[in-house]
């Protein structure tokens, strides 16, 4: 398999390390520092997953506080500042913006006896990297967000750690709140999940009564309160005539979308995870412009991998097979791997379009536990 977005097309890289900058004002600070951004350079992937900068807020070489905070603030995933939470609230305030943007930040006391996420606790990471950073140096992790601290289940953190798309970050506050005061919580979920729900989470196949709702399609009977989450699990399958521009690409993608919509599934398209095809389609123009538009990764397959699948439920097409080699492009490209066809293959002036939920079964544990 190849894959490709935009002009670059090779081999998938491995996950993008995430950042993280720390800051201390004290030898004992730095050294603590130092050893929190060892620990967490390390990895058994082969890969760090954070790549962390060690800076120093005292001495000859001190790095003044308010432009390391406008640095790492804007281009960092988590921020670490050994010293006071008076020290870190005041050089992180005049950047705060959003609990679905702002970047994780932990305040470590220079002793290293206490832990404290203070900013984008769940969406951000903030509890969970305090978690690990209390680990490394033998701390007290305090958390204050209210559902952590009463140890209860948190439907953000629990979106975050599955890779769930959060619409509307305004209605966790709803949702956590109805359950912080002891009040059920009702989830419709349109992927399968793998385990019983914990307490105060009740499952329910009525999405207009739901609080909470797990689906890739935008669903006219939930109600507007609902907090909507949605998984990256729909896979496109696109084939198309050589030459084909990105415009009649675009109008394949749309019709396939109206079509979709008047069955009830209207298509979200933060829910597409990828857009396939087969390999001799890796380099058409109009192909990877559509995807590029789109945000999306355009992954390619040979012959004899595309041969292999099985489930489609479309006719196979002689004439398609004559020039790929496969009978039919689209619907196996987007099957391969399991899945099931929600869309098979219709045909749109020389474009054919497939689409497959390939949604593995949710947990309801988060990496918290």
């Amino acid at each position: 398999m190849t894959s490709a977005l935009g002009q670059n097309a090779g081999k998938k890289d491995v996950p993008t390390p995430k950042r993280l900058g720390c800051i201390a004002f004290t030898e004992n600070g730095l050294t603590l520092a130092r050893r929190i951004a060892d620990e967490l350079s390390l990895t058994d992937m082969g890969f760090p997953e954070w790549v962390c900068d060690v800076a120093q807020g005292f001495g000859p070489w001190r790095m003044m506080l308010a432009p390391w905070a406008a640095e790492h603030f804007a281009g960092d995933d988590a921020l670490i500042v050994v010293g006071s939470c008076g020290i870190a609230v005041r050089a992180i305030a005049p950047h705060v913006t959003s609990k679905t943007s702002d970047p994780a930040v932990i305040v470590v006391d220079e002793g290293g006896h206490w832990c404290i996420p203070l900013l984008s606790g769940h969406i951000g990471g903030a509890n969970r990297l305090a978690r690990r950073v209390s680990q490394i140096i033998g701390a007290q992790c305090v958390l204050t967000t209210a559902t952590d601290s009463r140890g209860m289940w948190s439907v953000d953190t629990w979106a975050c750690d599955h890779g769930l798309l959060i619409d509307d970050a305004s209605a966790v506050r709803l949702v956590s709140g109805k359950m912080l005061a002891g009040r059920t919580v009702r989830l419709y979920s349109d992927v399968p999940l793998a385990d019983e729900p914990p307490e105060g989470l009740e499952l329910t196949d009525d999405v207009a009564s739901a609080d909470v709702v797990l689906s890739p399609w935008r669903l006219r009977a939930a109600s507007p309160d609902a907090l909507w989450l949605i998984p990256r699990c729909l896979s496109v399958g696109l084939g198309c005539r050589r030459g084909k521009g990105e415009g009649a690409i675009q109008t394949a993608w749309k019709k396939t979308c109206a079509s979709l919509s008047r069955t009830g599934r209207g298509v979200d398209e933060r829910a597409v995870a990828t857009v396939r095809s087969i390999d001799l389609k890796a380099n058409e123009l109009g192909l990877l412009a559509f995807c590029r538009n789109h945000g999306w990764e355009l992954e390619t397959f040979s012959m004899q991998e595309l041969a292999q699948v099985e489930g489609c439920v479309s006719e196979p097409s002689e004439l398609v097979e004559r020039v790929t080699g496969v009978d039919n492009v689209c619907e196996r490209a987007a099957l391969l791997g399991g899945g099931t066809v929600v869309w098979p293959k219709h045909a749109y002036d020389g474009v054919t379009v497939s689409v497959v939920v390939r949604a593995e079964p949710i947990s309801f544990k988060t990496d918290q536990q």
